[in-house]
């Protein structure tokens, strides 16, 4: 294997880690600290993840393309900008690194290494919710890289903390961080048999927004 690759593959490991380090992680120092409150305990995750989306986007953008979203891979592929070999190099370590950042945030708050999801998150409303996120997602990825590509990790960072807040299902938006979020039982956490649904959705809603923005930012037509 190329050593260009091996580092496009380390730098989607090492985010997809953190991301979801920091998604659970703040998931379970939130609701510690927020005396019952669910809203407080929302706001200070939300807060943590768009922040953690832009540094690591600004730190390994140039690296990998800061995918650490198997969604997000799948648009490119479908742009023809990601090979499918790579595409499915990118698809096992994103999943497997998402993994081990549950893995992290449980060793350092002392929970069990993993632990199955009881926290229901299933119904029409929540997968359209799940719809609704990861199309907003494709669509502030491609908006931005074709006319403000500087902004990119910024608006990233924002339509996610958004969407855990205008979303029904808090917009988990990522086949990775669904998945890995069926293995903590706690604050971030989704029933297992609840995830491929969600992941449908999200794969869904890649492909539909990946086609409206062709047409839609297609160059030279009037």
């Amino acid at each position: 294997m190329a050593k260009g690759t091996v580092r496009r593959l380390v730098a989607e490991a090492l985010g997809t880690a953190f991301l979801l380090a920091t998604v659970v992680g703040s998931g379970i120092m939130a609701e510690s600290l927020a005396g019952g409150n669910t809203a407080l305990a929302l706001l200070a995750n939300s807060l943590a993840t768009g922040a953690i989306l832009v540094v690591l986007i600004l730190v390994l953008g140039p690296v990998s393309g800061a995918h650490f979203n198997p969604a997000v891979t799948l648009c490119f592929l479908i742009r023809r900008e990601i090979s499918t070999s790579h595409a499915i190099l990118y698809w096992l370590v994103q999943i497997t690194a998402g993994l081990a950042g549950v893995m992290v945030a449980h060793v350092m708050f002392s929970e069990p290494m993993f632990s199955a999801s009881t926290t229901s998150r299933t119904g029409i409303h929540q997968w359209t919710g799940e719809f609704v996120a990861t199309f907003g997602l494709i669509a502030a990825i491609l908006g931005t890289i074709r006319y403000r590509p500087r902004a990119t990790p910024w608006a990233v960072g924002l339509v996610i903390m958004a969407g855990y807040w205008y979303t029904s299902s808090t917009s988990f938006a990522n086949p990775a961080v669904t998945i890995a979020r069926g293995f903590t039982d706690t604050f971030s956490g989704i029933v297992p048999l609840h995830v491929p649904a969600f992941v449908l959705a999200q794969l869904v809603a890649a492909v539909v927004a990946t086609r409206v923005f062709a047409w839609l930012l297609a160059e030279g037509e009037k």
